[in-house]
């Protein structure tokens, strides 16, 4: 069974395109019956993308109504996606996803997912054009992305793959790349924290796989660790994107449930 669940899902308020009363009928009217709103927290380093201070009071207003307008017809909770570098506190929300968006380095925050020329532009200017000298740093970020955030659930863990379809300028398979992510995996799932499957990147055509990469979600699996399916969602379309698909490769890889999120904590859904 697929759960009708995403936990992922950001409206006007940040970077998404629809408003949060679009998005939750968009939801209902595919036969959802959890969602969550998770705007971007806010983040001085960068208002470009996140929720202003007095945007997100509006988001909890706003969310506020949908969760009437949905009473008994479909679950909505009010949640935050928390930027590694953010400084906002996290408590007033339903759930918490931890992400890392940015990394740092001589003094300033790189944008790893905004957009493919900047990405080569800041491995050239800062990383001497070495791409798994960028990756080392962001792995090294990402691990240590639950003691910052404290999250329910792990955002897109190896977010950096975004502009890599087809190992464009790195081989996800090579033994050192690798080595730098499962190390990062490995501290991660000491915290028992689950990852989402992220499915943003392949609806918006950037890639054919989840975050995690399918041959990082092998070695979750290997390794005991715990997911949720996510489309995070910027517009009302994604909602759901390639869940079937996506939650048929975790069956193969020998995943045998998924988790939802609950105010009573997370359940686990069966995948079969």
């Amino acid at each position: 069974m697929i759960p009708k669940a995403n936990y992922h899902t950001h409206t006007k308020y940040c970077d998404g395109k629809n408003t949060a009363s679009e998005m939750a009928k968009a939801a209902f009217d595919k036969g959802f019956t959890h969602l969550g709103f998770s705007g971007h927290g806010y983040t001085a380093y960068d208002e470009s993308y996140c929720m202003s201070k007095e945007n997100t009071q509006k988001y909890f207003a706003d969310i506020a109504a949908e969760k009437i307008r949905y009473a008994g017809k479909m679950e909505i909770y009010t949640g935050v996606e928390q930027d590694f570098f953010s400084t906002e506190s996290t408590e007033m929300f339903d759930y918490v996803i931890g992400s890392t968006h940015c990394i740092y380095k001589d003094g300033l925050y790189h944008c790893v997912d905004e957009a493919e020329e900047k990405t080569n532009a800041i491995v050239r200017e800062f990383f001497g054009g070495d791409f798994l000298k960028y990756a080392a740093l962001y792995f090294e970020t990402e691990a240590q992305v639950v003691a910052k955030t404290k999250p329910d659930i792990i955002g897109h863990f190896d977010l950096i793959s975004k502009f890599n379809e087809g190992n464009k300028y790195f081989d996800m398979d090579e033994k050192a790349y690798r080595f730098l992510a499962l190390e990062s995996m490995e501290e991660l799932l000491r915290t028992g924290v689950p990852f989402e499957i992220n499915t943003g990147a392949m609806y918006r055509g950037l890639r054919t796989e989840p975050y995690p990469s399918y041959g990082l979600l092998k070695e979750l699996q290997k390794r005991g660790g715990e997911i949720v399916l996510s489309s995070d969602s910027h517009d009302c379309d994604s909602i759901g994107f390639a869940f079937g698909e996506v939650a048929q490769a975790c069956r193969e890889f020998g995943f045998r449930y998924t988790k939802i999120w609950t105010p009573e904590g997370m359940k686990e859904i069966p995948l079969d």
